[in-house]
């Protein structure tokens, strides 16, 4: 069977090099420039990112979760608190996100721990998504667990759709929720000519003070 060799897949990055000189003395000061350049640059979903904690078992797993918010204490999602990630950043609280920015030769890397944000922005949060969101979120309790099938889920989903009208207010689950990554470490990566990466790495020191290194690539 004639299939594509992902050996002979190569892309060559092309464009001015990545240098200290540009770079904020902050990393999410530093993140904000260049989330701003890839949503201007019509890249889809600029705010997903890949969201990777460790199981209780100690095997790391991955996904994709949204971005929905960041200031200068760190990067926002939201999920079901007893969702597999859920359960698994309860037990083991350390966590790192990579956006993958390929399209435009960049990708951004965060590590450090995540913290639960209060109810009061969890609320303001749910309050703002889209009534089908809502009720998807009251639908997908059991999240990251087996089900019967697809029919199991949209049953679920309409008999939730009959508790509130469309004029009601659909309160938050009380098992769903954001949490607040709390950077130690950030790693800025720009695709160079002939794979002469650039990589800026922004390190958080005892002090409280951010380091900032260049890393071969």
């Amino acid at each position: 069977m004639d299939h594509q060799n992902p050996a002979e897949l190569r892309k060559p990055y092309m464009g001015e090099p990545l240098r200290r000189s540009e770079l904020a003395e902050l990393p999410m000061a530093q993140f904000h420039l260049w989330f701003d350049e890839a949503y201007e640059s019509g890249l889809a979903e600029p705010n997903a990112m890949v969201l990777s904690s460790v199981e209780p078992s100690g095997l790391p797993r991955s996904r994709t979760v949204l971005m929905k918010g960041y200031d200068g204490s760190g990067l926002r999602f939201f999920t079901n608190y007893t969702s597999r990630k859920g359960r698994a950043l309860a037990a083991d609280p350390r966590a790192s996100v990579v956006f993958p920015w390929h399209a435009i030769r960049r990708q951004v890397l965060f590590a450090g721990v995540v913290e639960r944000l209060d109810d009061e922005e969890n609320d303001r949060y749910f309050a703002s998504r889209p009534r089908g969101s809502q009720l998807g979120a009251w639908a997908s309790e059991r999240q990251s667990r087996p089900v019967a099938d697809r029919e199991e889920l949209d049953h679920l989903f309409h008999e939730f759709d009959t508790v509130w009208g469309e004029d009601e207010t659909i309160p938050r689950p009380d098992y769903w929720g954001g949490y607040r990554l709390v950077p130690q470490e950030v790693e800025f990566w720009q695709g160079g000519p002939d794979r002469m990466h650039d990589r800026f790495r922004y390190l958080l020191g005892a002090d409280g003070e951010w380091a900032i290194d260049r890393l071969a690539p």
